[in-house]
């Protein structure tokens, strides 16, 4: 049987991607890169909750988007009431040639993605899960032993993507995100090269680092010269301002008041971000940022960045990487990471 994605018939597919995560949608950017490039014929729709259209557009790959409502078992979103039937009489209506489970280990996204009505159904088969009989060489079991965007690679490659080629993370960085961000540089008095960003925050509290140490770091990247300037999303403003504040060195706070595209060059132009394992990182990565990323629950293998400009500091606790948004003992990952730790491999970055 020839594999879709080398099979000229297939021009319209579907990407179930149920998150809400900017890392998670820019680690799926490197595939979306290679089908690009292998195939522009091929019109791509990402399937996720609507509120990702501002990020969707800035991936830097013309896809389109069809809103997800939510539906049971998939966690990341609020289920909308009647939602349901109009989303699949969507997806029909857009007559997918081929439809793929991007999402995860969970059969639930699968449910979804056979409800599109699509002409062939794929893509991840999650642990346990058997796919339909007559579909197994669509379904890719669930590679547990890879990166995340190496995931999504992997999936494209097995149903008929040549291999090889770019798999590098990207953002593209407009000229307005440039003007914008030569005017925060100069309403906080920074240059290039010469401050460090660290980002508190984070969606789950078992992924948020403590306060005092994120200070702790900030003081000790300020000692060695650097500027310090603190971010986050409008939400994590009172979280930013409790490291500020535990900061004997003074920081900027600009939590809030880039937009993504702002963000991303702040990012791009620091000597290093230290950050917990949120999208800040994977943003960092993608503009080819240095960054020290502290995981605390977050498994390594799947969300960690290699090369020479990343560093992962991981707890030494057995319980870790595990599941909870909120640490149901002592939070004892967050202990093991020391701040001395961070702040070396900060400075071995900014440094480098």
């Amino acid at each position: 049987m020839i594999t879709p994605l080398a099979d000229p018939a297939v021009r319209r597919v579907a990407l179930v991607r149920l998150r809400v995560g900017l890392g998670d949608l820019l680690c799926t950017v490197p595939a979306l890169r290679r089908l690009r490039a292998a195939r522009p014929d091929v019109e791509v729709t990402l399937v996720t909750f609507g509120r990702m259209a501002p990020v969707v557009a800035r991936l830097g790959v013309p896809v389109g988007l069809l809103s997800f409502p939510g539906a049971p078992g998939i966690p990341d979103g609020p289920v909308e009431a009647g939602g349901w039937e109009p989303f699949t009489a969507a997806a029909r209506e857009r007559r997918f040639d081929l439809a793929l489970q991007a999402y995860g280990d969970r059969p639930a996204a699968n449910r979804v993605t056979a409800a599109l009505g699509a002409r062939l159904t794929g893509g991840f088969a999650p642990t346990g899960w058997q796919p339909p009989p007559g579909t197994e060489a669509l379904h890719l079991r669930y590679p547990l032993h890879l990166h995340e965007a190496a995931r999504h690679v992997a999936l494209l490659e097995h149903l008929g993507l040549p291999p090889g080629g770019d798999a590098a993370m990207g953002f593209p960085v407009t000229a307005d995100d440039e003007a914008e961000h030569a005017a925060t540089l100069a309403a906080a008095g920074l240059e290039p090269g010469r401050y460090a960003v660290l980002h508190p925050g984070a969606s789950a509290p078992t992924r948020r680092w403590p306060v005092d140490r994120y200070a702790a770091v900030g003081d000790a990247l300020a000692a060695d010269g650097l500027a310090v300037v603190v971010t986050g999303v409008p939400a994590e403003r009172e979280i930013s301002a409790r490291v500020v504040a535990a900061m004997r060195a003074p920081a900027v706070d600009l939590t809030g008041a880039t937009s993504l595209g702002g963000l991303a060059a702040l990012l791009r132009d620091s000597a290093v971000l230290v950050g917990n394992d949120t999208g800040s990182a994977h943003l960092a990565a993608a503009v080819g940022a240095r960054s020290v990323t502290v995981f605390l629950p977050g498994d390594p293998v799947r969300w960690a960045h290699p090369g020479p400009r990343h560093r992962a500091l991981t707890p030494t606790v057995a319980c870790a990487p595990c599941p909870h948004l909120a640490c149901p003992i002592e939070f004892r990952c967050a202990l093991t990471v020391s701040p001395a730790a961070v702040a070396g491999a900060a400075r071995e970055l900014a440094a480098s």
